[in-house]
């Protein structure tokens, strides 16, 4: 699927020369001249970037940033006629990735355009690697944060710690003792039914808190942990 830029631009020649070369490269591309109908755009959502003039009617392309970065992380390319620093400073503190200054290179823009759409998938693929999911159960290990329908479940570190290697293998048939060496470490000494208290721990704050059964018990074996269908 083509990623969908949007330039806000309000010199049409500019305007439908961008959108030529962009729909050259492969790009969707969709059109403002003014500062307001491209924050209407953006928020209609399905934008992966923006190319936004600094010198706007309506709204200047500064305060379309600023707004766009209370809601969405959308990378953006700033376009600016003045090669003043203080511009590009401001440009960048607002929440612009990048600038261009005008008049520019196509292929200097193109090159920045690829650069911030690599950057923001490797964000998205980073983020799915940092989440762990089932149903309405979300962990995130960059947080070290558990919700369940955006409520959050307040766990120790053992019973997050013991969560975490369940859902990183979920489907999978975990005996106790191979819980114990990858959650309680090799050193550990005691007893594995140390694993079946947190399990009920979990149980406790999870399953039964929300009337769901993510943990099943296989019987002389272990447990598993299984997506839930309501």
């Amino acid at each position: 699927m083509a990623e969908r830029i949007l330039v806000v631009e309000d010199e049409s020649k500019i305007a439908r020369f961008l959108e030529l070369e962009l729909k050259h490269e492969g790009y969707e591309v969709e059109i403002a001249f003014d500062g307001r109908t491209g924050l209407e755009k953006v928020q209609e959502g399905d934008i992966d970037l923006i190319i936004l003039d600094l010198m706007l009617p309506m709204m200047s392309g500064i305060e379309v940033c600023r707004r766009v970065r209370k809601f969405s992380d959308v990378p953006i390319i700033m376009l600016t006629a003045k090669d003043d620093i203080s511009d590009k400073v401001t440009g960048l503190d607002s929440g612009a990735d990048d600038y261009v200054t005008k008049p520019f290179a196509i292929e200097e823009l193109l090159a920045r355009i690829r650069v911030a759409l690599k950057r923001k998938n490797q964000s998205v693929k980073d983020a799915n690697k940092d989440t762990l999911t089932a149903g309405k159960l979300v962990l995130s290990k960059l947080k070290h944060k558990v919700t369940y329908d955006d409520q959050e479940i307040p766990l120790s570190k053992k019973e997050y710690d013991l969560l975490l290697f369940l859902m990183e293998n979920k489907g999978v048939v975990l005996s106790r003792e191979k819980l114990i060496e990858k959650v309680w470490g090799y050193d550990f000494i005691g007893d594995t039914n140390v694993t079946d208290v947190y399990i009920r721990y979990l149980r406790s704050k999870i399953d039964e808190r929300f009337g769901v059964k993510f943990i099943r018990t296989i019987r002389g074996v272990g447990y598993i942990f299984e997506d839930y269908e309501e």
